[in-house]
C-alpha cells in the first residue's frame, strides 16, 4: 500500500470537509456536479489498469477455494445486507439502497493489502479479482431489482442501472485495456495510478459534497443511521469467513484470503454506478462515501488479529 492509500480515511473525510465548504460558494455548488463522473472514470481507469488479469488462470487451481468464496459474497452476502437493512433501514430507503449496493460489491483493490498484513494468500487473492469484478457488475442490477423493485419513487429501471454500469464502468474498462496493449510497458501510467487514484477519489467526493451541500446538511444523521448495521455487517461476515474456512478445511493462508475477500467492499466502483444510476438521489451516494470510513479502520482490525491469532 502507497502512502497516500494508507491515509485513505483520512484523506476521504478532508475531501468530505473540502466539499463542503466549497459547496457554500454558489458558482462551486452549481458546477461541481459535472466533476464527479469524470474523476471517477479516472479512477476506475487506474483501477482496471493496474489489475492483475492474467492472474485469473492461478484461481483455477484451488476450485472449492473458488467455489466457497464466491458462494459467500455473491449467494450469501446479499441475503444478509437485505435482512439487515429491513431491521436497520427500512425507514430510510434511499440509506437502504446504498447499504446494499456497498455491502453486495466484493473489493477489487485494498483487500489485497490487508490479505498480505495478515499474512494470507496475496497470489490466490489477486486471481479472483477480476472473477470478482465481473460478477459484481453483471449481479448488482439484479439485486438491487430483486430487492427493491425500483418501487421506492427513485425513478430508474432495470435497463437505466445496467446502461450506467456499462457507461462508468465500461469506458474506464476499455481504455485500461487499450493502454496495456499499444502503451510502453515502462510502468511509468500504471505508477502514476497507484500513487494518485486515491486522490482522484478524493476529488470525486469534493465535487460530489459540495454538489449537494444543501441536501447532505439536512441529513446530517446518515452516519449514525450506518454505523450499526455496517459494524453488524462486518462482525457476522469475519465469523463466517472464518468458520467457512474451519469447515472446508483451508489452510492458514487460504483461510486468511478468505476472510479478507468476503469483508472487504468496493465502495469506489459503487459509488461511481450509483452517482450515474441515481443522479437525483444524493443520499445513496452518500452512503457508499461514508462506508469506506468505518470500513478502513475495521479492515486494519482484522489483519491484526488474524495476524495475532495464529
Amino acid at each position: 500500500m502507497n502512502s497516500l492509500e494508507k491515509y485513505q480515511p483520512l484523506i476521504l473525510l478532508i475531501a468530505i470537509l473540502m466539499g463542503m465548504l466549497l459547496g457554500g460558494i454558489d458558482s462551486i455548488q452549481q458546477h461541481a456536479g459535472a466533476f464527479i463522473v469524470p474523476f471517477l472514470m479516472l479512477m476506475l481507469y487506474g483501477l482496471f489498469l493496474l489489475m492483475p488479469l492474467k492472474r485469473v488462470f492461478t484461481s483455477f487451481k484451488k476450485v472449492k477455494f473458488v467455489l466457497v468464496s464466491l458462494g459467500i459474497n455473491f449467494l450469501w452476502t446479499p441475503v444478509l445486507a437485505y435482512a439487515i437493512g429491513i431491521v436497520f433501514l427500512s425507514d430510510h430507503p434511499l440509506i437502504w439502497i446504498g447499504f446494499v449496493m456497498l455491502t453486495v460489491t466484493p473489493c477489487t483493490d485494498w483487500y489485497l493489502v490487508f490479505t498480505g498484513l495478515a499474512k494470507g494468500d496475496t497470489v490466490l487473492s489477486a486471481s479472483l479479482l477480476p472473477i470478482n469484478l465481473i460478477l459484481q457488475l453483471i449481479l448488482l442490477p439484479v439485486y438491487l431489482y430483486l430487492f427493491f423493485g425500483f418501487e421506492q419513487g427513485i425513478g430508474l429501471s432495470f435497463s437505466g442501472i445496467i446502461q450506467s454500469v456499462l457507461i462508468v464502468v465500461g469506458i474506464p474498462f476499455v481504455l485500461a485495456l487499450l493502454t496495456k496493449r499499444f502503451l510502453p510497458a515502462d510502468g511509468r501510467v500504471e505508477g502514476f495510478f497507484d500513487t494518485f487514484n486515491v486522490i482522484f477519489l478524493g476529488l470525486a467526493v469534493i465535487a460530489m459534497f459540495a454538489a449537494e451541500r444543501d441536501t447532505l446538511l439536512e441529513h446530517s444523521d446518515v452516519v449514525i443511521l450506518l454505523l450499526p448495521p455496517l459494524v453488524l455487517f462486518f462482525v457476522i461476515t469475519f465469523i463466517v469467513g472464518k468458520g467457512a474456512g474451519r469447515l472446508f478445511r483451508f489452510g492458514r493462508k487460504e483461510s486468511v484470503s478468505l476472510i479478507m475477500m468476503t469483508l472487504a467492499r468496493n465502495s469506489p466502483l459503487a459509488l461511481a454506478i450509483a452517482v450515474t444510476a441515481f443522479p437525483n438521489q444524493p443520499l445513496i451516494a452518500l452512503s457508499l462515501v461514508i462506508g469506506p470510513i468505518i470500513e478502513l479502520p475495521v479492515l486494519g482490525l482484522a489483519s491484526r488479529v488474524l495476524l495475532a491469532y495464529k
